[in-house]
């Protein structure tokens, strides 16, 4: 056990773990995917040498930014950018995403990678009423596709706030919708990723919800590519799916069951938009061509051993799971650094991030697993585990 690795536990014990000699071979493959439409949402790069404080713009390394998504297009996987992967709100303001989907957008023209952008209201500082709202989308929504990326309508925190009902959800969604150059991705995010988002739609009732969402898409369905359901509830995506008109996508946002629903069942499946295929992006890609030559149990076979993973990472706070991602990142040797704007790095706990290792580990996920090896070891000393 000579590259054994000491381990901390929740109770303050170590332990030692042997990392595993080979990655999985998962080399970048030209063929796109086809039996699913299959986006990751991508993290940021931090400026790890910016003089900046955790309240302050967010500092980007654009060129590791873009590299990363490059990465994920040679998989054939489409990049959602600017959502909540990117930190929009936990420390990417509006300058930082519009500069970042203007950087992404051009990146996607030159290499030919299929991107979706998200369109918000987090220009909003303060309280504002549906008439601001309605601007502050706008203003996003000129901005995406203005770069010709396909936008994604996100949940946001001002209409929430500002909402008295149903009815002005409807308004809202439906002037944004009316005017829209082409068909958008409706992103429904639930209250575990962002608790400011609770009673969306109008009602913390889920069924009453629903058929508020369902309302507006069936009123506007020509203007809606699908929709992008992160509620952790498989059973309640499924039934919303059977619900949706047709020609409408359901896009899975569920990191908790994934591999169920992008496989689907005898009525319909979900394609995908995932945070956690940030991480798995290359064995993902992997199990969806899988998936393409009709091989669901192939699939699951590939996929199901990740679940462990992504529960692991999206644990609550599920908002916090950015942190393992920017960890895994650092560790696969995307990036040279452990940094993440609005200082996030701190958000987990030791434990916890060296439990993402090991289980990233054990997936085969690290192009080479003694830089990943040495790499978290050296963070373990800095926080006084030694050899």
């Amino acid at each position: 056990m000579t590259n054994a690795i000491r381990l901390p536990e929740p109770g303050g014990t170590l332990r030692d773990y042997q990392p595993r000699a080979e990655p999985l071979d998962l080399a970048p493959h030209g063929a796109p995917l086809t039996s699913r439409i299959v986006f990751s949402a991508a993290h940021v790069v931090a400026d790890p040498f910016a003089d900046t404080t955790p309240d302050g713009p967010a500092a980007v390394d654009w060129d590791s930014t873009l590299a990363f998504r490059r990465h994920l297009w040679a998989h054939g996987l489409g990049v959602a950018e600017a959502m909540d992967t990117a930190q929009r709100g936990m420390g990417l303001d509006w300058q930082g995403a519009a500069e970042l989907i203007r950087r992404a957008g051009a990146e996607a023209r030159a290499t030919g990678g299929r991107i979706a952008c998200g369109v918000g209201t987090d220009q909003l500082t303060g309280p504002a009423d549906t008439a601001a709202v309605r601007a502050a989308y706008e203003e996003q929504l000129a901005v995406v596709e203005e770069t010709g990326a396909q936008a994604i309508l996100m949940a946001s925190r001002a209409l929430a706030a500002s909402a008295r009902g149903p009815e002005d959800y409807a308004e809202v969604y439906g002037h944004l919708l009316r005017q829209a150059a082409e068909p958008v991705v409706l992103h429904w995010l639930g209250p575990m990723f962002d608790p400011a988002l609770t009673g969306y739609w109008g009602s913390e009732d889920l069924d009453a919800a629903t058929d508020t969402f369902l309302g507006i898409i069936e009123a506007h369905q020509d203007k809606v590519d699908g929709v992008k359901v992160s509620l952790l509830d498989a059973e309640r995506e499924v039934r919303l799916r059977r619900r949706l008109p047709a020609g409408v996508r359901c896009y899975t946002g569920d990191d908790f069951n994934y591999p169920e629903l992008i496989a689907g069942d005898e009525q319909g499946f979900s394609h995908a938009l995932l945070g956690i295929f940030d991480p798995l992006g290359p064995l993902a890609a992997d199990a969806v061509r899988t998936l393409d030559t009709g091989d669901v149990a192939g699939f699951r076979k590939r996929l199901d051993p990740t679940v462990e993973l992504s529960r692991h990472l999206f644990q609550a706070p599920t908002r916090y799971y950015k942190t393992g991602v920017v960890l895994l990142a650092w560790l696969a040797g995307h990036q040279d650094h452990f940094t993440m704007v609005g200082g996030l790095q701190s958000a987990r706990s030791l434990p916890h991030l060296a439990r993402a290792y090991e289980l990233a580990d054990g997936l085969g996920l690290f192009p080479d697993p003694a830089l990943a090896r040495d790499r978290m070891a050296g963070l373990l000393a800095t926080h006084g585990v030694t050899p």
